[in-house]
């Protein structure tokens, strides 16, 4: 904890929020976007945005794996685990997210469907293992960082003899995400969002390197700063940043050093390779369709695939008209914009999923800001 304290040191903080006022330019603005909810929650529970100068803003990205699960593929969820002798696995903050006619995992289970909550992948395995008797789907999402687990369970599996275990991948692509910021045409309806930098994600660099940024950086002249979730490492991103827009660079810059390498974990990249590959095309919530943004299980794997195994049907549905989280998710609106957030939509009662995750922006604004949520809506 002495070492983590040193990331959060008040007069640091201040020292650096200074740097930062000294090197914007007067009379321009810069925006930053960070990728990951959990950067937008370091900076709700810091402070960060206040200490910064008013022409730096801080745009909240889609980087919450939860909330951009589109949600035919929630439905599809909820429909397999309401099958006869399919025990549904899930990470916890899955269950409560609303999916058409405010369906979730949570009611479902409370109408007697078989969903289980766990904090990791290989918990699945043991109930898997426990239960020969029943058809275990473990409910695969994430980003990079946890698709790695996602291709070990599946490996493990065949390696013990499972057949009763499969696993419903949802699995997405950062560097999708982020082209599809400023290029994709697909999401033009929720409108257009400045974006001058990025503050790249940590976690997701652990495995995947700072390399695949690289073409992103040169090729839309954005430049992008990895950062660790601690306020210093936010405010040191947030310099490096400015530095490069001042000095009309678009580059991508290691601030997490301590975690973050070039390459990344070849090993993790080498299982994930080996279990998956490239879907053509994948819907998320607030972005649409993206080619070749998510993964899906590989033919040699297809006896853990539960798509393949249940035959799970995606239909396209609408979304909650009162929501703004796919605007939220892509950047353009903030929390405050929707005229539900605060009121009807809070985290006991969520309509949208960006105030469910616990890396939402809408449960960022409230929970962090919570005394002051009329005054930010107004």
């Amino acid at each position: 904890m002495r070492y983590i304290r040193g990331f959060r040191n008040g007069a640091a903080a201040s020292a650096l929020a200074r740097l930062i006022a000294a090197a914007v330019t007067p009379g321009r603005e810069y925006h930053l976007m960070e990728f990951c909810g959990g950067h937008t929650h370091a900076i709700f529970r810091y402070g960060v945005q206040d200490l910064l100068p008013e022409n730096v803003k801080l745009v909240h990205g889609p980087g919450c794996p939860v909330c951009v699960l589109a949600m035919p593929r929630l439905n599809g969820a909820i429909e397999l685990a309401q099958r006869p002798q399919v025990t549904l696995v899930s990470y916890g903050d899955m269950l409560r997210v609303p999916a058409s006619r405010r369906r979730s995992l949570l009611k479902a289970r409370a109408e007697g469907a078989d969903v289980r909550m766990v904090y990791s992948a290989a918990e699945s395995l043991n109930i898997a293992a426990a239960h020969p008797d029943r058809q275990v789907v473990f409910f695969a999402i994430g980003f990079e960082t946890t698709t790695p687990a996602t291709a070990y369970v599946i490996v493990e599996a065949q390696r013990r003899g499972l057949r009763n275990f499969s696993v419903y991948c949802n699995h997405v692509l950062t560097p999708s995400a982020i082209q599809s910021i400023v290029d994709a045409p697909e999401v033009r309806e929720f409108g257009r969002v400045r974006v001058d930098g990025f503050i790249g994600p940590s976690h997701v660099s652990t495995v995947i390197g700072s390399r695949p940024y690289e073409y992103f950086a040169e090729e839309y002249q954005r430049p992008v700063v990895i950062a660790g979730f601690e306020p210093l490492d936010v405010l040191q991103a947030i310099h490096m940043l400015v530095q490069q827009l001042n000095e009309g660079r678009a580059c991508v810059e290691n601030q997490f050093t301590r975690g973050v390498t070039r390459d990344g974990n070849r090993k993790a990249q080498a299982l994930v390779a080996d279990v998956f590959e490239l879907r053509p095309s994948f819907e998320w919530r607030g972005l649409g369709e993206l080619p070749y943004s998510g993964l899906r299980i590989k033919s040699v794997y297809a006896e853990f695939d539960a798509e393949r195994r249940f035959e799970i049907a995606i239909h396209p549905v609408p979304e909650n008209k009162a929501c703004q989280c796919p605007a939220i998710i892509r950047g353009v609106k903030k929390p405050t914009d929707c005229p539900i957030f605060g009121n009807v939509c809070t985290p006991r009662n969520p309509i949208g999923s960006c105030m469910v995750s616990a890396e939402g922006a809408c449960a960022a604004y409230y929970k962090y800001r919570r005394g002051n949520v009329s005054a930010m809506a107004s």
